[in-house]
């Protein structure tokens, strides 16, 4: 695609569980290689791009704590599944000759830098894609509103949720058959309705700061880089 991308700094949300495939757990040599090859085409058209990733494909915090661990330690074991699920896609890319770099919320220098505002608008300037690791560093935060966090720290234009369907439905679709998708929403209304996007800090932060929101399905070949093209898909959330 040679068309000229309307986005200049992008911020790419992708859950654990998109690297995990229909594996049930941990990380699919194929969807990950896929994930990554289909954000090198949204770099190739000149878009500068950071990342978030979840890291329910290993563990999630929520999860633990209502298993009876301790919220904290349980979210802080999560923030560490986001590492791996961060290393292993920085490697994908790498292997596609796109330079990656890994930034942590929490200290890890053997294997990440550090994330620091600065560095990591060097490193978009010049061409490289970031993943932010380690949510937000802390408990009880989710990696949507890390994302959200960092897109507005990197002064990003538009934040893309990378999901299993295809946009925002007025009701859950697979409990009721006549869901509609929406083509596009006002976070308050996503609010007042309570619907699923994204949790409730997260929708707030990027209300507050009116940073806008691309649902779609990362499923679909190009996806991803039709929406930094500038084509409507999905819903877009404002």
């Amino acid at each position: 695609m040679h068309q000229t991308p309307e986005l200049r700094r992008v911020t790419i949300k992708l859950s654990g569980e998109a690297l995990m495939g229909n594996q049930g757990f941990g990380i699919k040599p194929e969807m990950i290689s896929y994930v990554a090859e289909e954000i090198a085409k949204a770099h190739g058209a000149g878009v500068e791009i950071s990342i978030v990733v979840g890291g329910g494909n290993i563990f999630r915090g929520v999860a633990g704590s209502s298993a009876g661990m301790d919220r904290a330690s349980a979210d802080n074991m999560g923030m560490l599944a986001t590492v791996i699920n961060s290393l292993a896609l920085c490697d994908a890319l790498e292997q596609l000759e796109v330079p990656t770099r890994v930034q942590t919320a929490i200290g890890m220098n053997k294997v990440a830098e550090p994330f620091i505002m600065r560095k990591a608008i060097r490193h978009l300037e010049k061409g490289r894609i970031v993943v932010f690791a380690a949510g937000t560093g802390n408990p009880y935060f989710t990696t949507d509103t890390a994302a959200v966090l960092r897109a507005n720290e990197i002064q990003g234009e538009f934040l893309i949720k990378a999901t299993n369907v295809d946009g925002v439905y007025d009701k859950d679709p697979e409990t009721y058959s006549d869901a509609r998708m929406l083509d596009e929403i006002t976070y308050m209304d996503v609010i007042k309705q309570n619907l699923r996007v994204m949790d409730m800090t997260a929708i707030s932060l990027a209300m507050e700061q009116s940073l806008p929101l691309q649902v779609l399905n990362l499923h679909k070949p190009d996806n991803i880089v039709k929406a930094v093209l500038g084509e409507k898909l999905g819903t877009r959330v404002y």
